[in-house]
């Protein structure tokens, strides 16, 4: 008995001591990890000079892994064969780079690794590592900086490519085409500014480009381009800051394709913004009574061309002319059946004070008929309007004046529209309202230091025009009844006066028209008015 009191008494001592014990402290892990990883050595060492190696080890501290290699991994001069690197993703403690080009004579070589390499554990990373070697016996030591900024948006995407072209004999503007730069660097994700180093002496073509292929090279549909005017020169000296504006070239035209799409309904596909000179013949036989009619699609870049009489063949020969470009298009001809009359109204049911009303058809309109159109108020009286119609667009637009917190009611009787088949509309109503104008707010604009003309615009968070003015003359702009929200005011130089915002062409030597922002988001409340002082830089 007394054996296994003094077992018991054992055991709760014990107990107790790991009780005390484990309430001196919580187990936490101990502190988050943020040094990031550190190079132990590289083989061949960074900076080699007569470098023929065809694999490089950079070797860290600790294990790491590889991030986003394809956004940030830049090397410059580009090489036609891109090096295979590991890891991708996964541990290791060296990263290994092997070298699949030939590497050309006497040049400097950087492998700039941006923020891609990053610890294990807490994806530290090791901040803008570059290798550099040269096949040559020495390191080319020569820089070039600057920075990158959006012509027309706010701000500047990430991940800008910088290039440098050779200014030699051979150079020509259609390189940025057709071959990778002499030197590369890009503008990462935490900056606009640039800097191009390990350079050799001489003239260079300045180029920035926002490269969505991924292929050192300019494609005008899918990038957006900038350039320094002159060739620059790399020296000794410094002191030099380039900045650049990349913008969107407006597409070249080019005719794409043809084809059926319902009863003599034909779509002509195009690419690019002059489409408006585009003409369309029919160079098959046809007869005498035959006819025709196209518009522009209003959400694709496709004419649709209306015909008539149907013609019982099995294919039909078109000449598609813009300007000085001839494309001829075949099109097999089916018995589909033909369209019928739709017309629908923009806005469809809340419409501001100073917008149109925009009636479009989705066949020809060959006849119209404004007397045959009625605008009631609420009060059910009669509102005086304008018409006009635009055939390239083929649609009328319908001008009234309007009241706050009023309701619209449109109604268009039959044959107030006659489509390409002599085809009448039915009876159409459409109902418009407009808010009150204490859910509205103003906004007066005042420029100081402008050079006219301008245009002056409000943009909603995601860049959209909601309102817009054009300014010849110095004096305040007067918005009114603008809805509430938050807003960046833009003014564009129109320089050439053609009411527009112009883009660049790098082919024509033309830089993007000038745009200033206003440094603040505006509010507008309703019932308030704001008085916006703008001073152009």
């Amino acid at each position: 008995m007394q054996n296994r009191l003094l077992n018991f008494c054992f055991y709760c001592v014990l107990a107790l001591t790991f009780i005390n014990c484990a309430n001196r402290g919580n187990i936490t892990g101990g502190e988050k990890d943020v040094t990031p990883p550190k190079i132990r050595y590289s083989e061949p060492a960074n900076f080699s000079t007569n470098f023929n190696s065809k694999e490089i080890k950079i070797y860290f501290d600790e294990y790491i892994k590889t991030k986003d290699l394809t956004k940030q991994l830049v090397i410059s001069p580009p090489m036609n064969t891109k090096p295979d690197i590991t890891p991708l993703g996964s541990p290791s403690e060296y990263i290994k780079i092997k070298i699949l080009d030939t590497l050309a004579p006497n040049t400097t070589y950087a492998i700039n690794f941006g923020n891609s390499i990053v610890d294990n554990n807490e994806e530290n990373p090791y901040p803008y590592y570059r290798y550099v070697f040269s096949t040559g016996d020495y390191i080319d030591s020569l820089s070039v900086k600057g920075s990158v900024m959006d012509a027309i948006k706010r701000t500047t995407d990430p991940f800008i490519s910088i290039h440098l072209y050779e200014a030699d004999s051979t150079y020509t503007d259609s390189i940025v085409y057709k071959e990778n730069p002499k030197y590369i660097t890009n503008t990462l994700d935490s900056t606009t500014n640039f800097k191009l180093e390990n350079l050799k002496a001489g003239a260079y073509k300045l180029i920035a480009l926002k490269d969505n292929n991924s292929n050192n090279k300019f494609d005008q549909k899918s990038d957006e381009i900038g350039f320094y005017e002159e060739f620059i020169t790399v020296s000794a000296d410094t002191s030099a800051f380039y900045e650049l504006k990349i913008f969107k070239e407006e597409i070249d035209y080019k005719a794409e394709s043809a084809r059926l799409v319902s009863g003599e309904k034909i779509a002509f596909g195009f690419e690019g913004e002059d489409y408006k000179d585009m003409t369309i013949d029919l160079l098959s036989d046809a007869p005498k009574d035959y006819s025709y009619s196209y518009f522009k699609d209003e959400k694709t870049d496709t004419l649709n061309y209306f015909y008539k009489p149907k013609l019982e063949v099995d294919s039909l020969v078109f000449k598609v002319t813009n300007r000085t470009k001839i494309d001829t298009f075949t099109v097999r001809i089916k018995d589909n059946k033909r369209d019928s009359l739709l017309v629908k109204a923009s806005p469809s049911s809340n419409i501001d004070f100073f917008e149109t009303l925009k009636l479009s058809a989705n066949i020809p309109i060959s006849k119209f008929d404004k007397s045959k159109i009625t605008i009631l108020d609420k009060d059910s009286t009669k509102v005086s309007f304008t018409t006009k119609l635009d055939t390239l667009q083929n649609t009328i637009e319908v001008d009234f004046d309007k009241t706050e917190d009023n309701l619209y009611k449109i109604q268009l009787l039959p044959s107030t529209i006659t489509d390409f088949y002599n085809l009448p509309n039915d009876t159409l109503n459409f109902n418009l309202r407009t808010v009150k104008e204490s859910g509205l707010g103003n906004a007066r604009v005042i420029l100081k230091n402008a050079t006219y003309p301008l245009i002056v615009q409000f943009l909603n968070k995601t860049g959209e025009v909601k309102y817009e003015q054009y300014a010849t003359t110095p004096k305040p702009l007067d918005f009114f009844f603008l809805k509430p929200g938050e807003y960046y005011v833009r003014v564009i130089y129109d320089t050439n006066k053609n009411r527009k915002y112009d883009s660049g062409n790098f082919l024509k030597k033309q830089q993007a028209e000038r745009v200033s922002y206003a440094k603040k988001v505006e509010e507008i409340r309703s019932g308030w008015e704001v008085i916006i002082d703008f001073t152009l830089n």
